[in-house]
């Protein structure tokens, strides 16, 4: 049989996907597949376009695995722009004239960025936000401007403005409506995220009406607001929005909608039966859908059509979640309750800066909308409920508040989910889909991923698919795959004891004797962590340094503007007035940002790497140790003031959280560990939120465990009573090395105790009763570990080979780039604040000669 020949206009990400569907269906064979793409490249990942800023290159964003077109007899026109369509003749032209014949045309172009009417929007800096030649305009704008500025708060909008801001520029969001993200957001969400956006050095405008760009006077450009202000800016970049790419359809005289759009039936098809039209130039029942999903959705219906199959595109739900900026968002179903008689659960919590609501109906039994800013962790199981018709708990505000019984995973695991559920939306994969592939034989995440395409999309659904197939896999009586990654067929815990029992040191060892190929970043930094758990292994050592993540190979955190912070340890919270004067003298010498963080530390930010060692020797010469605040260790023990000045103090907090700190100090484990110690039941120092937490009782120590006031905040557990000191050494000893010898990579305790068969019960059978005859063992341990102690800074600034990397340039001792102020004609290093307000000037080092260039 001949085969017809099927017409894809349009090589973006739905266009794309639509053609991958077709090869793998059974109507393949009939069809020849031609392609027609405006742009210069193949399909490419526009949801992650922000990461072009962040050194990833066009071709870490194409969605085109290479060879694809050629071993799938596609043949694909790029540069070609389809500029009219003859439905007579069944044919199409491009602007160069070129004329193909069609019998089935499938329209995937797209939308083009929306740019407001405002008078001067075509000056000079004025640019959109859509494909990669947009991007490469941008970052050449950025080379001179030192502002910018983007319309639109909206979700394109603040990826754009993540954008600008991974230029270096300084960042404006100008809004029209009163808040951000309007549509996805209500007040409550949307004022956090501002808050949340604005620290990180965005500055946010909303309610702002730009009536005019004009020529600026210290920038390129000029906005005027209605309301009388003016911001100077040298790019103004829209991204206010989308309108359907939908030129064509017109010109074919195609049914269009009153506003915009192509409309399409159920079929996805249009005004013509032999012309579909799919993603952002649809229209369907009246709506465009400006995500990726429905998109995916409307490709599989088209190729169902062509395979004679019935399916229907009703429509698709926009829920959301997503990363801005740093900041985790989710939007669900209806987030404004604007049924009148909707019922609304709110969880605020400042301090973590997290925002929670949910929406349900009038009898409190079904899920209408939610907000998750903050924290997305529940965002998967939420949106199940709202898909899914789901009844609610008793007590809807289960589903959102911490330290009741956790949250909505708690409450509905794989098997309360329906075989309808969806669980992939990018690729419409069902809980059904999963289980008929574990049917087939899918054994592993992969295999998923293979056969469904399932977690290839935005990702955001593999913790879902994953715990839905380990249940079946369970369920089978399989045994479900622990291993660390693809190179280790052993869980971390299996690792901790081989390498124990082995005396293996290195990785080379390690991956010789129990594993395969080359090691990945999962492994390696799971390896590096329990050598320094077992061995109190370096990480500058030669061969321990691909084992580290950033913060470790630098002995300090990396900040957002490329620099380190500094934290030297003060045990206890407790520090001489001398090494207070030290600190200043520092922070004043190096021109570093200081502040007292809530574990009371004083942090120096805004260090350059190559000043590190520098810093650090005068920070040990007065006394200090580094305090391993970028380490998965113990980083601080808080206290108050306990009897020592307090009126109500029971007993020496200060004297106990010293100890305690001195003695963990340095120690390697799968988290980070926070202690706390209070010296009666007021609990100034908020114990009871910490890994391993203390209160002073009139019969001794209380002693709790695995809490903590991270994203998921969560009380810690009593664990025992009535303690003296020598016993609290010992029983935090041996729980401490258990979680270090059977947690999981990177598992915090309170998720460790959680997932322990019998839980706490059985943690203090193990701890305080030594049911399992290894309580000397651990102690023994523990004592190891703690007399091989030594400051990770310290050994660093001693050895010439270990300072070595800390330089910029073998040359020269200048750094990389440094950041100044001009003041009264004097040039000084400029302070964080001065960098996050943009009143400073760049110098980067070239060879022997630096060069002065304007921030």
């Amino acid at each position: 049989m001949q085969q017809q020949k099927i017409i894809v206009i349009g090589n973006g990400m739905v266009g794309h996907s639509f053609v991958e569907k077709l090869v793998k269906s059974a109507a393949r064979q009939n069809y020849e597949i031609i392609v027609f793409g405006e742009e210069p490249r193949k399909a490419y990942d526009r949801v992650y376009l922000s990461a072009y800023f962040s050194g990833k290159t066009a071709d870490d964003l194409s969605l085109v695995k290479p060879g694809f077109y050629e071993e799938n007899g596609v043949e694909i026109r790029l540069n070609s722009k389809v500029v009219s369509i003859d439905r007579q003749a069944k044919t199409v032209t491009t602007d160069d004239g070129f004329v193909q014949a069609y019998d089935r045309l499938v329209m995937a172009t797209g939308s083009y960025p929306f740019v407001p009417p405002i008078p001067g929007n075509d000056r000079a800096g004025c640019l959109v936000y859509r494909t990669i030649e947009d991007l490469d305009a941008i970052q050449a704008a950025a080379q001179s401007g030192k502002i910018g500025t983007v319309v639109g708060g909206g979700l394109l909008g603040l990826e754009a403005a993540k954008a600008l801001r991974d230029l270096g520029l300084e960042t404006h969001v100008v809004e029209f409506a009163p808040r951000l993200m309007p549509v996805q957001l209500d007040e409550g969400g949307a004022a956090l995220l501002k808050r949340k956006i604005q620290k990180l050095g965005v500055k946010v405008h909303t309610s702002k009406v730009t009536q005019l760009i004009s020529a600026g006077e210290g920038s390129v450009n000029k906005m005027e607001f209605a309301d009388g202000q003016t911001l100077e800016t040298d790019i103004v970049l829209f991204s206010a929005g989308i309108r359907p790419r939908d030129e064509l359809a017109k010109q074919a005289d195609l049914e269009m909608g009153p506003r915009g759009g192509i409309v399409i039936n159920a079929h996805c098809q249009t005004s013509d039966p032999s012309i579909f039209a799919v993603g952002e130039c649809a229209l369907h029942d009246g709506m465009i859908y400006g995500l990726v999903a429905p998109g995916y959705a409307m490709a599989q219906v088209v190729v169902d059509q062509l395979n004679l199959t019935e399916n229907r595109f009703d429509g698709a739900d926009m829920s959301t979640k997503l990363k801005l900026m740093g900041v985790d968002v989710a939007s669900i179903g209806d987030p404004h309750g604007s049924d009148e008689e909707a019922l609304s659960y709110v969880y605020e919590n400042g301090p973590e800066e997290i925002y929670k609501k949910i929406v349900v109906s009038k009898d409190g039994k079904k899920l209408l909308g939610a907000v998750l800013v903050g924290d997305c962790d529940d965002y998967g199981n939420l949106l199940q409920l709202k898909l899914n018709d789901m009844e609610l708990p008793e007590h809807p505000d289960r589903l959102i508040l911490p330290n009741r019984d956790g949250s909505a995973g708690a409450l509905f695991g794989p098997d309360a989910l329906p075989e309808t559920a969806q669980l992939c939306s990018c690729y419409d994969v069902t809980k059904g889909d999963v289980v008929n592939a574990v049917n087939a034989g899918a054994m592993c995440l992969a295999d998923i991923k293979s056969c469904t395409q399932a977690c290839t999309g935005c990702g955001g659904c593999t913790q879902l698919v994953t715990n839905v197939l380990n249940n079946e896999l369970e369920k089978r009586g399989v045994e479900v795959s622990k291993d660390i990654c693809e190179h280790f067929p052993y869980s971390r815990q299996e690792l901790y004891h081989l390498c124990q029992v082995e005396e293996i040191k290195t990785f080379d060892t390690l991956l010789h004797t129990h594993g395969k190929g080359h090691g990945c970043p999962v492994c390696k930094q799971a390896v590096g962590s329990i050598f320094g758990s077992l061995w109190n292994s370096y990480a500058l050592e030669q061969d321990k340094i691909p084992l580290q993540d950033t913060n470790d190979n630098y002995l300090g955190n990396m900040q957002k503007d490329g620099t380190y912070s500094v934290i030297p340890r003060v045990p206890g919270g407790e520090i001489t007035p001398d090494k207070l004067i030290v600190l200043g003298e520092v922070a004043k010498k190096f021109s570093l940002y200081t502040k007292v963080n809530g574990g009371q530390r004083i942090v120096l930010f805004g260090a350059q790497m190559n000043d590190l060692p520098a810093i650090w020797t005068d920070l040990i010469a007065a006394g200090f140790e580094s305090g391993q605040a970028y380490a998965k260790s113990l980083r601080t023990v808080k206290s108050c003031v306990g009897s020592t000045w307090c009126r109500y103090g029971l007993d020496d907090s200060v004297t106990m959280a010293i100890e305690i700190e001195n003695r963990y100090k340095g120690l390697r484990s799968p988290h980070k560990l926070k202690m706390g110690v209070s010296g009666c039941t007021r609990e100034c120092a908020e114990a009871q939120a910490k890994d391993i937490g203390l209160i002073s009782t009139e019969e001794g120590w209380n002693l709790f465990v695995c809490g903590n006031g991270g994203m998921k905040p969560r009380h810690a557990d009593l664990f025992a009573t009535k303690l003296s000191k020598e016993e609290v050494f010992k029983y935090v000893d041996r729980l401490l090395m258990f979680y270090i010898k059977t947690a999981d990579r990177l598992q915090r305790t309170a998720t460790w105790m959680d997932n322990l068969e019998g839980g706490l019960e059985y943690l203090q059978q193990v701890v305080l009763q030594d049911s399992l005859g290894i309580g000397e063992q651990l102690e023994a341990q523990m004592a190891q570990l703690i007399e091989g102690y030594e400051c990770d800074w310290k050994r660093a600034i001693e050895n010439p080979e270990f300072t070595k990397r800390f330089k910029s340039f073998v040359n020269t001792d200048m750094p990389a780039a440094q950041v100044f102020t001009i003041e009264r004609g004097q040039v000084r290093p400029a302070t964080s604040k001065e960098k996050l307000d943009g009143i400073a000037v760049e110098v980067k080092a070239k060879s022997s000669y630096s060069q002065v260039v304007a921030l």
